[in-house]
């Protein structure tokens, strides 16, 4: 018999979900609720007894203290329910982690008749509410009908239903195929190839005198993606430019000839190049691992990655973020490293959009804005790894194609990664099973977004299970420590094709697909080879180690099987069941795809200045400190646990209440010994890659590298991580204004000595509507900065500290209005993008020195909304006044006082001294740009004055803190 397990809230006590999706609903227009219950459903499938399904209700589904639950027939109404019903499940070989936990502990319960199980939610309206807006509210708040299904009654749940084992394998006639088949294939196939990719294919397999399986295509197709290859990043590519800021290169570096020039890949003449010239000896790995890593002493090592995972996101907010916060954790474990932080940087459509604007076949941004920060809340939570730095912004350009960057940074002892698999190793798989979730995930990355996409790729979708990743993650760490592997790599995009494939890259390796652990029968040799199922590792295992593997896996639950071994002789074969299912040459495989010279170009825009006001500034400064982009993120911030683990020094809300806004963080590993302790930070500016990609650049790099050194952080000890998030780069003008942006990267990481670790491209972040129209997100460079603090003890906080301190200016202030945020509130753009300033890294590390002389109480970067709202930030932190004089910038360099207030000029920061302190401040900063500007008060307001020394800025610090914390 099936049965349903229904668990709600006591009804004497307040169920928070309920309120929220009143709230929801609300947002919708939907009026007519007077009550609403949310429950949820446990579906369980077996020879069970009625005391059995009690017995699991009582131990593993319902807490006594704020719970009940009751059960019924599967399909059966409750005869209680005052209202209507409507009820959601996954759909059919959708990943159920629940579930599937919950068959777990219900063997070890000794419950043996659990045969199966699923999840739902249940949700009962009274009041005068109707069917059609059960409808509405199910399509747009909680049914994805990518992973989900309602109905409005009784939910049937997606038993997976049983199917036999499936040895098809298809041969797929390449060789007779004209150019119009490969391009119809590669499209219906969903391989996203291009003709001459694919007639490189049918070449090789002409000359090996047989056509492809359906296993070896589907290989290729993985690992010839952009999203696995970085074609873009490694092809030639014609670059003609015109106009926008020169580039600046350092003294005796050639200059790149005006008009038509030829780039050799940019990875290799531009990010890579700048790491290797720099030479940095603390750097350990880098663009080889599945993360950068540096050295933090002798004794230890930190590694560092983000990736994105835009298009699974924009799809299913939940699950894309979910597991593209997991994916990134693997990627340290992948270095052999304990993962003690996550970041994420999310970009967004505007909350308010009209829901007529949604284009069609996406979701509402705060939709997608709700499932994308509870996916990460719901992993990062789970595993025990606190999010502690982050950002959010908010775009039109970002409505159907949100950005989701997932970061993660870990620590591991001193040379303890092995990289190298040998022949007669033994190619072992550690974690979860493998299904359908993720098929074709590379691929589909690699492509845009339409109207369609969720109704023709939704298999890509995958759901997350961080309590298996936990247990994972013990189990490496314990076999690291023993030595018991010699290389290591997770299943991430294209599973076990990428990662065996990569893995047996030199040596080669042969796999047999019938020994992989499924979560269901009925899955097709390419399918079990290509799934992107979660929580997946490859190890290369001495065959003498399997024994102690073994032991380790069953000590902390986690799953293992021999799927292969690496063979010496250069080839990936593939068996199922024995049967030879494909055999290819390593060097085809992974250089094999055909090099093209693309066509690229930029010419600068002209767009026009902003109106300088001069009217109600300080109404000026409020709407800044209530915009989505500046405004307070503590409702986010405080989902995300960042305290876990207890490493957090300066922690990401800092001040008087624990609610101002950090540059960075700092973190001292418990691992290690002293104070030294690591900082991090970000930069990320799209506005200004509107106007000019390499401004945009040299100031996330500005940014992060600030960012960092206001906390404490050496800035001479920084490595930098580069995530490019791009439109279709097949379009000149698309790819022209990503080589001005990699061309800035290298150039500023040159001129500030910040040497590339890891990054990572998204590219084709475009949308397609059903009339053909492409919209591209925004040039999008994230810059993650990863720093050395020499002592955590030192550290800087950004809030006022006391009464009665001086307040300086650092760096110089130019009329740089282009891209600001002053410049969109009057509903322009701009030119004038603020230009790099390779000088700034002195004034860095002039700041360091004064930091390290401890003659610093508070400091805090400038950023979006420029000195006007550092200063009002750092006020409302410490709960303290301020009182600012314009004239020293007004009377050298600026003639209106809404310039000095909002201008965003890079290199600067605001810091607070005690006047004590000041002169051995100011000869710390001799040579370097230095101006007071005033001084902190006990009084409950922020005074600016402008020319004549009249107010052009007065607002009580409590009216700051209000449209901060109203606007969030």
């Amino acid at each position: 018999m099936d049965y349903c397990v229904e668990v709600f809230w006591k009804a004497d006590l307040r169920d928070g979900r309920a309120s929220d999706l009143l709230a929801q609903v609300a947002q919708l227009g939907i009026e007519g609720i007077s009550r609403l219950q949310v429950s949820s459903l446990f579906f369980l499938r077996g020879d069970l007894s009625l005391s059995q399904v009690e017995q699991l209700a009582e131990a593993l589904l319902a807490d006594p203290v704020v719970e009940g639950y009751r059960i019924r027939p599967v399909g059966a109404l409750a005869e209680d329910d005052p209202g209507l019903v409507l009820e959601v499940g996954y759909l059919p070989g959708v990943t159920d982690a629940v579930a599937e936990n919950l068959l777990r502990r219900g063997r070890l319960l000794g419950i043996d008749g659990l045969e199966a199980a699923a999840t739902g939610s249940r949700y009962v309206f009274q009041g005068t509410i109707g069917p059609d807006a059960l409808h509405q509210i199910a399509r747009q708040l909680l049914a994805n009908e990518v992973i989900q299904h309602y109905t409005l009654g009784p939910l049937r749940p997606a038993f997976v239903p049983y199917a036999r084992p499936s040895d098809e394998v298809a041969v797929i006639p390449l060789r007779t195929a004209s150019d119009e088949a490969l391009a119809r294939m590669s499209v219906e196939r969903v391989l996203f190839l291009s003709l001459p990719e694919m007639q490189t294919i049918r070449d090789y397999f002409s000359h090996l005198g047989r056509d492809p399986t359906d296993v070896e295509l589907e290989t290729l197709a993985q690992t010839w993606s952009e999203h696995c290859q970085h074609k873009t990043f490694k092809t030639t590519i014609r670059y003609r430019s015109r106009g926008g800021i020169p580039r600046l290169l350092p003294p005796g570096a050639a200059v790149p000839p005006e008009g038509e020039e030829l780039i050799h890949g940019l990875l290799r003449s531009y990010i890579r190049a700048a790491t290797e010239q720099l030479d940095r000896p603390w750097v350990r790995s880098a663009f080889v691992d599945n993360a950068g890593i540096i050295a933090f002493d002798e004794a230890w090592e930190v590694s560092f990655k983000v990736e994105t995972h835009n298009h699974p996101s924009a799809l299913e907010p939940f699950g894309g973020a979910n597991t593209g916060i997991g994916g990134v954790i693997r990627d340290i474990i992948g270095v052999s490293a304990r993962p003690i932080a996550a970041t994420d940087v999310l970009c967004f459509g505007p909350p308010d959009l009209p829901a007529a604007e949604v284009p069609a076949g996406t979701l509402h941004p705060r939709r997608i804005a709700r499932g994308v920060i509870a996916g990460i809340e719901d992993y990062g939570n789970k595993m025990g790894i606190p999010t502690v730095s982050g950002a959010i912004l908010y775009d039109s350009g970002y409505t159907a194609n949100p950005l989701v960057y997932c970061g993660c940074l870990g620590i591991a002892p001193a040379g303890r990664h092995p990289r190298s698999p040998r022949p007669g190793d033994l190619c072992v798989a550690l974690g979860g099973r493998t299904g359908r979730d993720g098929l074709h995930g590379a691929t589909f990355s690699s492509a845009e977004l339409t109207h369609e996409t969720g109704q023709t790729v939704g298999s890509v979708v995958q759901i997350g299970d961080p309590i298996t990743e936990k247990a994972l993650l013990e189990a490496v760490l314990r076999a690291r420590d023993e030595g018991l592997y010699t290389a290591i790599t997770d299943c991430g995009a294209g599973g076990f094709a990428s990662a065996a494939g990569e893995m047996g890259r030199e040596v080669g390796v042969e796999v047999e697909l019938g020994d992989v652990p499924l979560k269901y029968p009925g899955l097709r040799p390419w399918e079990i080879w290509l799934s992107e199922a979660q929580e997946r590792m490859v190890l290369a295992v001495p065959p003498e180690h399997l024994a102690r593997l073994g032991e380790i896996c069953r000590t902390f639950d986690v799953e293992w099987t021999v799927i292969g071994r690496f063979t010496g002789d250069g080839r990936l074969r593939v068996r199922y069941r024995g049967a030879l299912v494909a055999d290819l040459d390593m060097a085809f495989l992974h250089d094999g795809w055909p090099r093209r010279t693309l066509e690229a170009e930029w010419t600068a825009p002209a767009f026009p200045e902003p109106e300088v006001v001069t009217g109600d500034l300080t109404g000026l400064l409020l709407s800044m400190l209530s915009h989505p982009d500046v405004a307070s993120k503590e409702e986010v911030i405080r989902r995300y646990d960042h305290e876990v683990q207890g490493a957090t020094w300066i922690k990401p809300l800092v001040g008087a209440c624990s609610d101002g806004p950090s540059d960075g963080v700092v973190l001292r590993p418990l691992e290690l010994e002293g104070w030294q302790g690591l900082a991090l930070g970000a930069g990320i500016c799209p506005h200004y890659g509107r106007i000019d990609p390499y401004a945009m650049a040299w100031a996330a790099i500005d940014e992060a590298l600030r960012n960092v050194t206001a906390v404490g952080a050496d800035p001479d000890r920084v490595a930098l991580l580069d995530n490019f998030c791009w439109g279709n780069p097949s379009l000149p003008d698309r790819l022209g204004a990503l080589v001005r942006a990699v061309q800035g990267c290298h150039d500023a990481a040159l001129a500030y000595g910040t040497p590339f670790i890891s990054g990572k491209d998204s590219l084709n972040n475009e949308y397609v509507d059903p009339h053909g129209q492409k919209r591209s997100i925004p040039p999008t460079l994230l810059i993650s900065s990863l720093g050395i603090v020499p002592d955590v003890r030192e550290a800087i906080t950004m809030d006022l500290k006391a009464p009665g301190n001086l307040l300086y200016l650092l760096g110089e202030t130019d009329p740089e209005l282009g891209g600001s945020l002053y410049a969109r509130l009057q509903g322009a753009l701009g030119s004038s993008v603020p230009r790099p300033r390779p000088e700034a890294v002195e004034t860095m590390r002039a700041l360091h020195r004064a930091i390290r002389a401890r003659l610093v109480r508070a400091c805090h970067d400038l950023s979006e909304g420029g000195l006007a709202v550092a200063a009002a930030e750092m006020a409302l932190a410490g709960r303290l006044g301020m009182d600012l004089d314009l004239r020293p910038l007004l009377a050298e360099r600026l003639a209106a006082e809404a310039v000095a207030l909002f201008a965003e000029s890079s290199g600067r920061f605001l810091v607070e001294v005690a006047p004590e302190a000041a002169s051995a401040f100011e000869a710390c900063m001799a040579g370097r740009p230095c101006r007071r500007l005033g001084k902190t008060t006990a009084e409950d307001r922020l005074r600016i004055l402008g020319h004549d020394g009249q107010v052009v800025v007065e607002a009580a610090v409590s009216e700051l803190v209000r449209a901060w914390r109203g606007g969030a």
